[in-house]
């Protein structure tokens, strides 16, 4: 056998026992690449669980405080401020013009809140800003007197308890769609525990089913 030959047979050999299975050094590369795979996956999915609804909602304050727990207790029920006129729309969030049988540009109380009310908008004869954290598209419609009066809804269904609050929490904006996270729902992956959890259209389809064997018509929710 020539030299040439030689060396090709060894160089055969060698080429094809070199990286074997069973070589360890493969087997520990394998399992490096592995955990580091693993590793890289469970930063970004935790990165994007964490981050993600931060980036997408952007957070604003309401004008001030407002206590509903006090004014249940004052006023007795939820009907005093949001009530169905006798068309059957819905007041939605009372005018400072209804506030005024109750407040006057005096502070009632000593709290900041009380104060910037009563400066800043009766006073002034300002209507407040409220960001609405119920508030659908434009293109939505709803009646509430086909659900509260028809349907026999409690407030709660869609609303959850918001009689035993004391604070005005944020209002988070989807910086994308201009809507508000009550829609979507709190949960990332759309999950939720409670009816009031998410107010997306399917939610309503749902219920609509479940109540009356259909899902209802486009027109019946959309304009």
């Amino acid at each position: 056998m020539s030299e040439i030959e030689n060396k090709t047979e060894h160089g055969s050999m060698d080429g094809a026992t070199a990286g074997t299975a069973g070589d360890p050094k493969n087997d520990t590369g394998l399992g490096l690449g592995v955990i580091f795979f693993i590793v890289a996956f469970l930063i970004c999915f935790l990165s994007g669980w964490l981050l993600f609804p931060k980036l997408l909602y952007s957070k604003h304050e309401q004008p001030f405080n407002f206590d509903h727990v006090l004014h249940v207790e004052e006023t007795g029920d939820c009907e005093s401020c949001h009530y169905l006129r006798e068309d059957g729309t819905f007041s939605g969030i009372p005018k400072t013009e209804s506030c005024l049988d109750c407040h006057t540009d005096e502070p009632m109380g000593d709290t900041k809140d009380e104060a910037i009310f009563a400066a800043e908008y009766v006073a002034k004869e300002q209507e407040v800003s409220w960001y609405v954290y119920a508030r659908q598209p434009d293109c939505v419609f709803f009646s509430h007197a086909a659900h509260i009066n028809a349907a026999g809804m409690d407030c709660k269904s869609c609303h959850g308890p918001i009689e035993e609050t004391r604070t005005s929490r944020p209002y988070e904006e989807n910086r994308l769609t201009g809507y508000s996270r009550d829609i979507w729902g709190k949960n990332i992956w759309g999950i939720k525990k409670n009816p009031w959890d998410r107010m997306k259209m399917n939610d309503c389809a749902v219920c609509h089913e479940k109540e009356t064997g259909h899902k209802g018509y486009c027109f019946q929710c959309h304009k």
